[in-house]
């Protein structure tokens, strides 16, 4: 078992953080009743972003990610 301060639960911390700011982000710019070509290129990448990040936690928690500083 992983202790509080151990660097995969500082490494999943940041990466849950991430995840929820680019969550509220997409949530924000979702609201709008209409979304300009920039705005939609914004939600595409915000989706991607988020993707990438659930990947790296599910990894992490499998035991395969490995974190580069």
């Amino acid at each position: 078992m992983e202790t509080f301060g151990s660097p995969n639960n500082e490494v999943m911390h940041r990466l849950e953080e991430q995840h929820r700011h680019y969550s509220d982000k997409l949530e924000s710019l979702l609201q709008k009743p209409y979304l300009s070509a920039d705005e939609q290129l914004e939600e595409v990448r915000l989706k991607k972003l988020k993707l990438s990040v659930k990947d790296q936690m599910m990894a992490l928690q499998s035991g395969v990610f490995h974190h580069v500083a």
